[in-house]
């Protein structure tokens, strides 16, 4: 899709939705309407979607999400590559999901190329506050992730998860 239809159909009028409701306080029924409101502009979404205040969202067209999904206030979602949530989930503040990461050329990161891969959490996962996760993860269902963790890897079903890198805690 050619960058500047994506910006002016997608990118420009969910920023502009994202800052009007961010005026209005986080309480049930502005988290509902916050969520409805962005649903046209992601890949997918589906009902009962709540979103709190000060959300980043880049690529929306790359973010599926289902139904019963909560996500709390700052989180910010990178989609590079495709970012799948399954129904029943939910994100405490300011978690970051993120599916490209940098590489080094010459020495740096700055001017690396991207390396993009989807991310995929599976139906009934927690995700608590400032938890990472990173490009080419894949979370099972019903997983907690403990708050500040950062993920990267494949995590199995039922699972508790946490640490830097995230590791599994409990069974």
């Amino acid at each position: 899709m050619n960058k500047y239809w994506r910006n002016l159909r997608y990118e420009i009028p969910l920023y502009l939705v994202l800052i009007i409701t961010n005026l209005l306080p986080d309480n049930v029924i502005f988290l509902r309407l916050r969520g409805f409101l962005v649903r046209p502009f992601l890949g997918s979404c589906g009902y009962n979607f709540r979103l709190g205040r000060n959300i980043t969202l880049y690529n929306p067209i790359n973010i599926h999400i289902g139904s019963d999904v909560y996500i709390a206030y700052g989180c910010w979602f990178m989609a590079g590559e495709e970012i799948r949530i399954d129904d029943s989930i939910m994100f405490g503040p300011y978690c970051v999901v993120v599916s490209s990461e940098h590489t080094k050329k010459d020495g740096s990161y700055r001017f690396g190329i991207s390396r993009t891969a989807p991310i995929k959490i599976g139906f009934g996962s927690w995700i608590g506050a400032k938890a990472v996760i990173t490009a080419g993860t894949s979370i099972g269902k019903g997983v907690l992730v403990a708050a500040s963790a950062v993920v990267k890897g494949d995590i199995p079903d039922s699972v508790v998860i946490g640490g830097i890198p995230a590791r599994i805690i409990k069974r």
